[in-house]
């Protein structure tokens, strides 16, 4: 049986959509706009990178990234990304969300600056100081995930919460969109002022010394947005559910939430202090009522976000291979250096424009309709056919004329993918996990995740090098083919179906519903009522 509610959390999960819960989508949206355009403008300068730092005089083609390197500078800062995760979301349970929420955001725009100030006397210097500060630049990423979720869910009402939480995370689409964007832009502008042959034509001339400044200002640019919106985040008010249920501040509780709604609200001390003493609510997370109420579902969240996100950021960190290996990408010789960023840059808009973005708004609109279940079920499901629809006739789509059908096939799996999983594994473990652990459990959910990404970079690298010595780049070992992996990144999907049933459906339901935190404690068969009633999925 449910006791009854802090009055403070009841007026949270009542209250009208307000003016504030659009204020607290664009304070937290900024920072992931800044976390996708940080990660993924990445893949628009590698090729840049590749010329400006190890081409060869004498070579036929221009330089490319060697394997090593070119692992490097696209899996750092999702490595970063991962320990930032556990760390921040830990310290965002015990140090409160908003005392933690600012150190993230000014990590990232001093991290972004100096990514693009990378220095050195040769090669490896400058992509040793890119790694450094990239790592650093992910390791403020992370912090984002768990802080930004966690507060979102706890500032939102009942009713839209996972809309809330979505739009949070659907700025990722504005930030890739936007990296394309600014690359197409800056590239553009040095293309048409520094004129430059093709590299078969001139190789030397074909690489303009300017071409040193359109990496920088790619990856400095997403300082702006993050700078933008330091000052709005260190005017947030601490979320009620952390002051009253976790510091136990019954009164600026009740004061914060006053000044928010507009309206009057008791502060209930006694009440507060009473639940914080209940033995559903003190376990830990290495606990066994830990692991007897929430450890399905942490496996499920946790399994879940790693499966996605070896097919997501396989898929998006490389969309350049990919485009490469049908076709749609000119061969390297054929084009100048900057003239290269221009074309990847423009692929890799289109697929966000036209895939990517949409597939995030249509997931804010259905998620408190359908709830997250179906979502995620639906869009592991089609990432799965259409996985299977690319690679098994892949050599039909290599052909000129099929071109724009494997870009549409294509599109649709990043739609599926963001109206989909990609969506849902950012909500839920906002939502099911007690105040006290909530930030933890998402960090440790998303750096899951970050662990399927690092794999997906890493291993997708490798493993898509075709057998073929002379399809293959340059110092990269035979792999099993772009067929193949396209074969095995569906297999990866198709578990992500089954991982979903050990997580709960929280849709209608308040936080302190799906965590058991206001569950009397009779004899605990109510608590364990509660127990199993999370676990059960409506199908």
């Amino acid at each position: 049986m449910a006791r009854e509610q802090l009055g403070v959390l009841s007026a949270l999960d009542s209250a009208k959509t307000q003016w504030y819960h659009f204020t607290a989508i664009i304070i937290a949206g900024m920072g992931f706009f800044t976390d996708a355009y940080d990660l993924f403008c990445i893949p628009n300068v590698t090729k840049l990178l590749g010329r400006i730092y190890y081409t060869h005089p004498d070579s036929l083609k221009p330089g490319t990234l060697p394997p090593n390197v070119s692992a490097a500078v696209n899996g750092v800062a999702l490595c970063g990304t991962l320990a930032g995760q556990l760390f921040f979301g830990w310290l965002g349970d015990k140090m409160g969300r908003k005392k933690v929420y600012g150190l993230t955001l000014a990590l990232m725009v001093f991290s972004s600056l100096a990514s693009g100030l990378s220095f050195g006397h040769s090669a490896k210097g400058t992509i040793a100081t890119l790694c450094f500060f990239r790592f650093w630049l992910g390791f403020g990423i992370g912090g984002d995930y768990p802080l930004s979720a966690t507060i979102m869910s706890e500032y939102a009402n009942k009713k839209t919460r996972g809309a809330f939480i979505a739009s949070v995370f659907a700025m990722q689409g504005f930030g890739i969109l936007a990296g394309g964007i600014v690359s197409l832009v800056v590239s553009t502008a040095f293309d048409h002022a520094y004129k430059a042959p093709a590299y078969k034509v001139d190789a030397a001339a074909s690489l303009v010394p300017e071409a040193d400044y359109v990496w920088r200002i790619i990856l400095m640019f997403g300082a702006v947005p993050a700078g933008l919106t330091y000052y709005w985040r260190m005017k947030m008010p601490e979320t009620a559910r952390y002051t009253a249920l976790v510091a136990k501040n019954a009164k600026q509780a009740a004061q914060d939430m006053s000044m928010v709604l507009q309206v009057e609200i008791e502060a209930e001390q006694e009440k507060v202090e009473k639940i914080g003493v209940r033995e559903q609510n003190s376990f830990g997370l290495f606990s066994k009522e830990f692991l007897r109420r929430h450890g399905l579902h942490l496996l499920g969240t946790t399994s879940t976000w790693f499966l996605l996100d070896i097919a997501y950021y396989s898929s998006n960190l490389f969309q350049k291979d990919i485009y490469s290996s049908i076709g749609w990408l000119p061969p390297a010789e054929e084009m100048n250096a900057i003239h290269e960023v221009f074309k990847v840059a423009r692929a890799t808009t289109l697929i966000a424009l036209c895939g990517t973005v949409p597939g995030y708004w249509f997931t804010v609109a259905f998620i408190d309709i359908v709830g997250r279940f179906a979502i995620q079920i639906m869009g592991f499901f089609f990432m799965t056919v259409f996985m299977f629809a690319l690679a098994l006739p892949y050599h039909h789509w290599t052909k000129k004329e099929n071109r724009v059908g494997f870009l549409v096939m294509y599109a649709m799996t990043f739609f599926f993918a963001n109206f989909g999983p990609n969506s849902t594994t950012f909500v839920v473990p906002a939502e099911i996990f007690p105040a006290r652990l909530r930030s933890t459990c998402h960090g440790i959910s998303s750096a899951a995740g970050k662990a399927g990404a690092i794999i997906g970079a890493f291993g997708f690298l490798y493993a898509s090098q075709s057998k073929d010595p002379k399809k293959r780049d340059a110092g990269y070992p035979a792999g099993i083919g772009m067929k193949n992996t396209l074969i095995l990144l569906a297999v990866v999907n198709c578990l992500g179906i089954f991982f979903t049933f050990l997580v709960p459906e929280a849709n209608g339901k308040s936080l302190e519903e799906m965590s058991g935190e206001n569950e009397e404690d009779e004899g605990g068969d109510s608590v364990e009522a509660q127990a199993s009633s999370t676990r059960t999925v409506p199908v």
